[in-house]
């Protein structure tokens, strides 16, 4: 805030205010138009290099378009010796054949096929992949005119029913989440900061920035630039909403602190943002490059994410440091009714609990860091149990879903892998043989090429471009582990074919393509991530040995996250496996959200070191950011929480690592591990800066300098 003529000044809190307002309004109905531009089709999302996805491609040029499968699956009544006769079975092909040319059908329709069994019946119908909306309705239909065979059952299973409970799921990603994320938060603020304007400002400023992050990315994913599907559409609102209020906290709790020492607002907020722009932008910094680091991905979803993330974070950081400085300014010390700041001279507002802790701190600090260490090491032995391997496809959804019980009925009466075949494309010239190598293939229940009517082994097989399709159906439940290591074993067999060129997808292929990639992003944005986080915290801290400890104190607390998150997922919330990009996306978040805490800290100790000495600045930033880096990690983690009204195993699992990690880090290892790794060590922490050389400051007195936080020591 620049000084002069007093009416001048005025201009720019209210120039800046008006402005968020228009962007409030112009932009913020975009938080709730986002869904239109996302898409929840699982194949825009594989591997870029995979074998799966080059499949894909190559599956178009059999179908003449794309399609999405309905499995549509009769079952016979539950009664003693009910079965499926052939009455039943022509009635069920006459119900099939009445959809031909529906709205929404595409091409062919199968006739219903028997099982083994014969207590059920499949047929498949394919449906335009860009029904939208209208993809309920189209299964609907499908089902009203399956449901008229007497003495059966009517289930939907296949690619087309899973899309649509997945769109269902996301249904209320604009509305839900978003209100239960901020109606959290402000419960939040109004309990901790007992203020009715502050929460309202902080609540006003994170829309603020939640829509101008909606409407670039909008605009950016209408014209292709990005994709985003409901996955990166709700971690969006949370990371904005959840960034947004932890800088406003920063920013508020600083000026707060100042105008106990100003009597004028201006001054106390050039302090404050003099002091709190640092932290807050190398704090926005460390988020948006972790984020921008899964560009390397080669996961569609996981690229898409890094800079759709990264726009939001700049979003908040615009807002926590234009609209509510203004806002601040405006409102004075009335901000923080009922509890107005008076001007004391005192930064902390007297001894309390963080008071309390940084006496321990600085009474016993090895102690405290080897048993903090130690739990957290205990923590993170259990991290190698998280199986990561994939959610199979009953624990995919949360809730009961129609798609998930329609292909476990599937299962119970076809092959485990029926409706989802592995899908084998190769020259046309080597048809019987890569034929014979599939049969032979170890877990493969039926081969059979795509003929010209669509129908296997009817009529000669289809043939494009001198290439033709075979679909192997798998014995096991396609998303099993079983049935990834058919896929494998498949792939020998075909590639060993010579000339044939074949090439093995389909949903079994692209689940385990998923998983090795992710595997191997991990491997590569890990280290990336660590580096861009180190050289960040280089330059802020200026030292080399802190930013080091820093990184390796939230490292250990995202691996003891893991290990507590492998234990509660197995034995309370009962997922047997995670999605393959999970501890991906936890380590973004945790590692770069948690530095964040360490900045807020380190820079205030770097800060008041500067004037007191190492032992005295460790235990002066400790009592005046306690406060306010729990409440904002609080925030957060309730924010992050509220992922889990998605009834999606992969947003309640990042909700459950996310949340339980930032209040470990927040309240063990900012509050006890590295401000007692740091006393001990003494101003060594600081190497080879300049606070690590010299006669160490000498601690003041109060009575000498005005701004000193007295801590009381046995």
């Amino acid at each position: 805030m620049t000084t002069g003529s007093r009416p001048v000044r005025w201009l720019i809190p209210v120039f800046l205010v008006i402005v968020w307002l228009g962007v409030g309004g112009v932009l913020g109905p975009y938080a709730g138009k986002l869904g239109e531009v996302a898409t929840n089709d699982q194949a825009a999302f594989l591997p870029q290099s995979a074998e799966s996805t080059k499949v894909a491609a190559a599956q178009q040029a059999f179908r003449g378009q794309e399609t999405l499968p309905a499995v549509v699956v009769w079952t016979a009544e539950e009664q003693p010796g009910a079965g499926i006769g052939p009455t039943q079975q022509q009635a069920a092909t006459r119900a099939l054949a009445s959809l031909k040319g529906s709205p929404g059908v595409v091409g062919e329709v199968s006739p219903a096929l028997r099982s083994e069994d014969g207590q059920a019946l499949e047929g498949v119908v394919r449906l335009r992949p860009d029904l939208g909306d209208g993809l309920a309705d189209a299964l609907a239909r499908i089902e009203k005119a399956a449901g008229g065979v007497q003495g059966t059952k009517v289930q939907v299973a296949g690619v087309a029913a899973s899309q649509a409970d997945l769109g269902h799921a996301f249904a209320g990603i604009d509305g839900l989440l978003l209100g239960v994320a901020l109606a959290t938060v402000l419960v939040i603020l109004l309990l901790v900061y007992r203020s009715v304007l502050l929460p309202l400002v902080i609540i006003v400023g994170a829309v603020f920035s939640l829509g101008a992050a909606c409407a670039v990315v909008y605009v950016l994913a209408d014209h292709g630039v990005v994709r985003v599907d409901g996955q990166v559409q709700g971690i969006l609102s949370i990371l904005v909403i959840g960034a947004a209020t932890d800088y406003a906290l920063l920013v508020t709790a600083r000026f707060r602190e100042e105008l106990t020492l100003h009597a004028d607002r201006w001054t106390a907020m050039r302090a404050a943002l003099h002091r709190s722009a640092g932290p807050v932008l190398a704090s926005a910094a460390t988020v948006a490059l972790g984020l921008l680091a899964l560009l390397i991905s080669d996961l569609t979803n996981n690229r898409a994410l890094g800079p759709v993330g990264a726009i939001g974070i700049v979003c908040a950081v615009l807002s926590a440091l234009t609209f509510l400085p203004a806002m601040l300014v405006l409102l004075g010390r009335s901000a923080y009714w009922p509890a107005r700041p008076k001007q004391t001279g005192d930064r902390t507002g007297g001894p309390g609990i963080w008071s309390r802790i940084a006496a321990l701190v600085d009474r016993a600090p090895r102690k405290v860091w080897a048993v903090t260490l130690i739990g957290l090491l205990a923590c993170a032995a259990f991290a190698p149990t998280l199986n990561s391997k994939g959610v199979p496809l009953d624990e995919l959804f949360v809730n009961d879903a129609p798609s998930v019980a329609a292909q476990q009925t599937l299962g119970r009466h076809f092959p485990g892998g029926s409706g989802n075949p592995a899908v084998v494309i190769a020259d046309a010239d080597r048809l019987e043989q890569v034929t014979t190598a599939a049969e032979r293939t170890e877990g493969v229940a039926d081969v059979s090429a795509v003929t010209r009517s669509g129908r296997p082994g009817d009529g000669p097989p289809l043939v494009v471009d001198g290439r033709v399709r075979i679909d192997a159906t798998l014995r096991d439940a396609a998303d099993s582990d079983a049935a990834k290591e058919t896929v494998t074993r498949l792939r020998d067999a075909v590639h060993e074919v010579p000339g044939a060129d074949a090439l093995v997808g389909g949903y079994t292929a692209q689940r385990y393509d998923t998983r090795r990639t992710a595997e191997r992003d991990r491997n590569i944005i890990v280290p990336v991530v660590l580096a861009i986080i180190l050289v960040i915290l280089i330059a802020l801290l200026r030292s080399l040995l802190m930013p080091v400890l820093l990184v390796a104190t939230v490292a250990l607390n995202f691996v003891a996250t893991l290990g507590v998150s492998s234990l509660v997922f197995q034995h309370v919330f009962g997922f047997t496996g995670t999605d393959a990009s999970v501890p991906l996306y936890g380590f973004v978040f945790l590692v770069a959200l948690g530095v964040d805490y360490n900045i807020f800290l380190m820079s205030r100790v770097r800060e008041e070191s500067l004037i007191h000495g190492t032992r005295q600045g460790v235990l002066r930033g400790l009592v005046t950011t306690g406060g306010v880096i729990t409440s904002a990690g609080v925030v957060l983690a309730a924010t992050f929480a509220a992922l889990g009204v998605i009834p999606l195993a992969f947003m309640v699992q990042i909700a459950f690592i996310v949340s339980f990690g930032v209040l470990l880090d927040t309240l063990v290892v900012r509050s006890l591990l590295v401000p007692a790794l740091v006393r001990d060590i003494g101003r060594t922490a600081w190497w080879p800066g300049a606070l690590s050389r010299g006669p160490e400051p000498e601690a003041t007195d109060d009575k000498v300098e005005d701004r000193a936080v007295r801590i009381t020591t046995p």
